[in-house]
């Protein structure tokens, strides 16, 4: 039987001691994800299409809950609209 030691048996520290590590890692990929992508401002994105180019039929948008509501973008920082348009435009592949 394992022993324990302040509420805690050896099977859950070395597992804790594992499970840290890993999460770091993966809110520090997230961190520095986010860290990376370019403002809205220096790619002059506007909540209006281009055109027929808007977000939605762009290969970096992540769309929100539904066709109108706000999504994400791979390449751009902060709440992107699917009717809106950029400089990082670049059209979903048929």
């Amino acid at each position: 039987m394992a022993e324990v030691t302040n509420g805690m048996t050896r099977g859950t520290f070395l597992g804790s001691t594992v499970a840290l590590p890993a999460f770091l890692t993966v809110a520090n990929a997230a961190a520095l994800a986010d860290a990376q992508k370019a403002s809205q401002a220096s790619v002059h994105y506007q909540s209006s299409p281009n055109g027929n180019k808007q977000c939605s039929g762009c290969k970096f948008f992540i769309a929100g809950s539904d066709a109108n509501s706000d999504g994400r973008c791979q390449m751009v920082d902060g709440s992107i609209s699917p009717h809106g348009y950029c400089d990082s435009y670049s059209a979903k592949s048929s």
